[in-house]
């Protein structure tokens, strides 16, 4: 059984000396200050003078050792016990092994694979606890704050679909109720509306204007089926206007 320790720094790696002492300035006030967290890089030391985290490289692994609280691309701030581990030297080789070629350097990400994301899985392998929240806080905030936009833009995207499937259904059933409306209340003398050549003519009016075509024959009593067909025709012309502006949206 042997002590798991656990050491952060201030992440002051950005080649900007206002940068770095910037970064510093925002860990004393959200870490030290009220306690929420900060900006930071972890390693877990076990079994000898070395400590062990992760960063990114393009070809091998990303896991790398360095003498414990000497890390130089960082600035030192404080260590922790976080418990005893009862695996043996060999066994936490082994571990080590495998975070190895599970941990490639080329995957590094910043909000969702990084330093403190490694120093918490090798921790739950040794049996101790993981690290305090406030370690990553950022990180985890930046990475749930991107999934939610994404789920949201795929939301957004689901509905726009829904909504244009459903104005081609009500153009059409619209369409087809005006068509046959028309067609059951016209006179003898009128029956070649049913023909091909006149369907075709008043459904490339409808599309072009959003109206029936008028005729002599068709000026009738404002009552009755006037009135239903005039209302029929309306909706029809509402229906399209409203199809043709979603299919121009973005």
């Amino acid at each position: 059984m042997t002590e798991v320790r656990l050491h952060i720094y201030d992440v002051t790696n950005s080649g900007s000396d206002k940068t770095n002492s910037t970064i510093v300035q925002i860990n004393k006030i959200f870490k030290d200050g009220i306690g929420l967290g900060g900006i930071f890089h972890s390693a877990v030391q076990v079994y000898g003078e070395e400590e062990w985290s992760f960063g990114f490289c393009e070809q091998g692994s990303g896991v790398f050792s360095c003498p414990s609280g000497k890390n130089p691309m960082y600035t030192y701030r404080e260590s922790m016990v976080l418990g005893r581990t009862n695996f043996s030297k060999l066994k936490v080789n082994q571990i080590l092994q495998e975070l190895s070629r599970e941990w490639p350097g080329s995957s590094y990400d910043l909000l969702s694979k990084n330093c403190n994301h490694f120093c918490d899985e090798f921790c739950e392998k040794l049996g101790v606890q993981k690290l305090p929240g406030w370690v990553n806080r950022f990180a985890n905030a930046g990475d749930a704050a991107i999934e939610i936009a994404e789920n949201t833009a795929l939301r957004l995207r689901q509905a726009k679909t829904e909504i244009v499937s459903a104005s081609k259904v009500a153009y059409r059933f619209l369409v087809g109720v005006t068509s046959s409306s028309s067609g059951g209340n016209d006179s003898s003398g009128n029956s070649n509306r049913g023909s091909p050549r006149f369907q075709a003519a008043w459904f490339k009016n409808i599309i072009t204007t959003g109206a029936k075509p008028s005729s002599s024959s068709e000026i009738e009593t404002q009552g009755g089926s006037g009135f239903q067909n005039h209302r029929l025709q309306n909706s029809a012309q509402t229906m399209q206007q409203s199809f043709q502006d979603s299919q121009r949206s973005p």
